[in-house]
């Protein structure tokens, strides 16, 4: 092997490790991206840039109620009201071979996520009526809301009364009347979230903690 045929054998080498390096930082501690919905406006709006933390996967910790969380979309997002169970209130997800778990969630290819705000945890009592949410018999305080928004839920076609199961958290849209959400598809499990959001990169002028 001459010193040139060498030299970039080393170069590919370097550049398989670095590439190997953020993917597993990507996945295991933090990742950038950008708002393409409006669910969760006015908190967060589209084209905004958000860093990831992605540790609480890596750990296996739940997020605390406030949070906002990125999570896969559930393979069944609707159902009728001969299909909804208020006692199982939890999103359905396809199990997957060791493949295509390596391209959907390790390479983010094809993956549809959501980005949400948690508002229930385990072993809390869900109440949504009248437009608004109770959280163990009390009305929920929710700033983060516009003036004027209601929470509601489709009569028999939604989650309106149920406990959180353990390791699963309830969450939805800031843009309730624009938010696909728990709502509508249950509980999301705790394998199934990805990241919580850290900051706000972009724009400079909105930079810092998103509340």
């Amino acid at each position: 092997m001459n010193e040139k045929t060498k030299e970039i054998l080393e170069w590919i080498y370097c550049i398989v490790i670095a590439l190997v390096l953020a993917m597993l930082f990507r996945y295991f501690i933090g990742t950038p991206t950008i708002v393409k919905m409006v669910s969760m406006y006015p908190t967060l709006v589209q084209d905004e840039r958000l860093w990831l933390n992605r540790w609480g996967r890596t750990t296996k910790t739940l997020p605390e109620k406030g949070e906002i969380i990125t999570f896969e979309e559930p393979a069944k997002i609707s159902y009728s009201s001969f299909e909804l169970d208020q006692s199982n209130p939890v999103a359905q997800y396809k199990e997957k071979n060791a493949w295509q778990w390596f391209v959907s969630d390790f390479l983010e290819i094809g993956k549809r996520s959501y980005i949400k705000r948690v508002v229930a945890t385990p072993g809390d009592h869900v109440e949504i009526k009248e437009g608004k949410v109770y959280i163990n018999g009390e009305v929920l305080e929710e700033p983060y809301l516009q003036p004027g928004i209601v929470t509601d839920v489709p009569r028999d076609e939604g989650f309106d009364d149920f406990v959180v199961p353990e390791n699963y958290v309830f969450a939805m849209g800031d843009n309730r009347n624009h938010s696909t959400d728990c709502r509508a598809f249950g509980c999301i499990p705790l394998e199934e979230i990805e990241s919580t959001v850290a900051i706000r990169i972009w724009p400079f002028s909105k930079w810092g903690k998103v509340d």
